[in-house]
């Protein structure tokens, strides 16, 4: 009986350590699968989202050298202006010192891999590459921007990402327009 008691004693010390160790996250609004997505940690924000600028700049650009569709012209238009803005948000909170956190300046091997698949189609075929890269780019920015605004750890940029969200919820919606 005192062996059983010292070893659910021992069991018991050993979670609670194990679960003082273990890293805790603010969970963000549940994502459409109901599971519940953590903020991810400050560079690692500012890294997704200065790429995901760069490549929305550069492909959009890319799609209005391309002679676009009508729908896809006036949406590669807007990409542009509004990134190259969100851009120069999120470098002037870096470069103020209200976000510590290195900015990237190229795009990682993934981007940069959709980006020479644009680059390889014209027409039809890269309309609907890129409307579909769309879609899918500001479904995760949204999912991001959202994460970071409820659980993120530094309060100017948590802002930033609160006020973002709407202009982000409205680009996925003239996305899924795209025909």
């Amino acid at each position: 009986m005192k062996m059983t008691i010292m070893i659910a004693a021992a069991c018991a010390v050993l979670a609670s350590d194990a679960l003082a160790q273990t890293p805790r996250t603010t969970p963000a609004r549940p994502a459409s699968a109901g599971a519940v997505q953590p903020a991810p940690a400050l560079q690692d924000f500012v890294n997704k989202i200065a790429i995901s600028d760069m490549f929305e700049v550069q492909s959009s650009q890319l799609a209005l050298e391309k002679q676009p569709d009508r729908d896809t012209k006036p949406f590669a238009q807007r990409m542009v202006k509004d990134h190259q803005q969100t851009t120069k948000e999120l470098k002037a909170l870096v470069d103020g010192g209200k976000v510590k956190a290195t900015l990237p300046t190229a795009l990682d091997s993934e981007h940069q891999k959709m980006l020479d698949e644009l680059k390889g189609k014209s027409g039809k075929d890269f309309d609907q590459s890129y409307d579909q890269m769309q879609v899918k780019g500001h479904q995760d920015a949204v999912a991001l921007f959202d994460a970071y605004a409820k659980g993120g750890d530094n309060a100017d940029l948590k802002k930033w990402a609160a006020k973002m969200l709407p202009h982000i919820k409205q680009h996925l919606a003239m996305a899924q327009k795209l025909k």
